[in-house]
């Protein structure tokens, strides 16, 4: 089967994505799913993106890791949503499902605002925190980022949990708002250049711990700078905000 895909990055997260309103995607074949993000004999992604038709909503966005495993992924939401808008689903602003729930964005030119679900699970202890912001969050504070085994040591925090385990954050403070990010991401097995939903845990776990003050959070990471801005209410954080760029980058056929 001939597969029309479009590649799309959000600061350097990379994902396939594949308009599936047909339903002709063999979602249940995770071989598939692995071989299209291969970067060596696939395409080459973190990730695989369908969009699909919803009842109540613009579209339905599915996420695959490159592994096969499903989750949401916000840096692929706002891709998601740039998509969505390059086939004439949306105009500036949408309404779209995804598995953890619904979400609103806007889009203008290539930013995308993204709200993220509200967060209350929030697990402090002496030196981590855990969030899950969509997916599962470990966050980690450290002194020299730079020089620092995030592949390493991520992946043994990431197996320390229960199945599923945990995407694993380890973060270096810059200012009073801003935070420099790397992240290991479950699915992926291996650091990717950004992670929407890592960089959403780490703002708020920041603020959680009095790191902060502030709810609007410069996050630098390894492909680019995403924004996180929220509001908090008796520890629940609300009005959850990621921001930043969703490129198109390339599109073509691949024989699946």
């Amino acid at each position: 089967m001939k597969l029309e895909f479009y590649k799309y990055q959000g600061t350097g997260n990379d994902f396939v994505m594949l308009d599936n309103r047909t339903k002709i995607f063999p979602k249940e074949k995770t071989d598939i799913i692995s071989h299209i993000c291969d970067r060596h004999f696939g395409i080459g992604a973190d990730g695989v993106i369908l969009i699909e038709n919803d009842d109540f909503f613009d579209f339905k966005m599915i996420y695959f890791n490159a592994d096969g495993s499903e989750t949401f992924c916000g840096n692929g939401g706002r891709c998601a949503v740039a998509f969505a808008k390059k086939l004439n689903i949306i105009d500036s602003e949408t309404n779209f499902i995804a598995v953890d729930g619904e979400h609103f964005a806007e889009i203008n030119d290539t930013t995308v605002s993204l709200k993220m679900i509200d967060v209350d699970e929030i697990e402090v202890k002496e030196n981590t925190i855990f969030a899950f912001t969509g997916t599962q969050h470990h966050v980690e504070i450290v002194d020299d980022l730079n020089n620092f085994p995030v592949l390493e040591k991520g992946g043994k925090i990431r197996y320390s949990y229960k199945e599923p385990g945990s995407n694993v954050n380890f973060v270096q403070q810059i200012n009073n708002t801003t935070f420099r990010v790397r992240t290991y991401e479950k699915g992926v097995e291996d650091e990717t250049l950004a992670c929407g939903t890592g960089v959403t845990a780490v703002a708020i776990a920041m603020h959680k711990t009095n790191k902060t003050t502030s709810n609007l959070i410069s996050l630098p990471v390894e492909g680019g700078l995403l924004e996180v801005s929220f509001t908090e209410e008796k520890g629940i954080y609300k009005n959850v905000f990621l921001k930043g760029p969703a490129t198109f980058v390339f599109n073509g056929n691949i024989n699946i």
